[in-house]
């Protein structure tokens, strides 16, 4: 079975949400807001006890979708994606899986 990847990636910055779409046709919009909310990295977990397991898809949506913005976007490899957030963050790295699990 083949993974599902993303096909196109993009960042609206006036409506502040980041439209992941993939292989599968399906399309993920993310709030900018919400992504920085459940960044999946190690100080934003708590700590390496708290890594791993699926993103908390009520966070994601219900965070107020202001304050914090989208700088710049980077590839890891062929699997995650590195954000920097308007307020310096920049260690979390979105792997597809948890991008995809995280669409509504």
């Amino acid at each position: 079975m083949e993974k599902i990847r993303p096909t196109g990636i993009t960042a609206d910055r006036t409506q502040r949400i980041l439209t992941i779409t993939w292989s599968d046709g399906q399309a993920g919009h993310y709030p900018f807001a919400g992504l920085r909310a459940i960044c999946p990295c190690v100080t934003c977990k708590g700590g390496h006890d708290n890594m791993g397991g699926p993103p908390d898809v009520d966070v994601l949506y219900v965070t107020k979708n202001e304050g914090v913005t989208i700088e710049s976007i980077h590839t890891v490899g062929s699997y995650a994606l590195q954000i920097v957030w308007s307020d310096g963050h920049d260690t979390g790295i979105y792997t597809w899986d948890y991008l995809r699990q995280a669409r509504a």
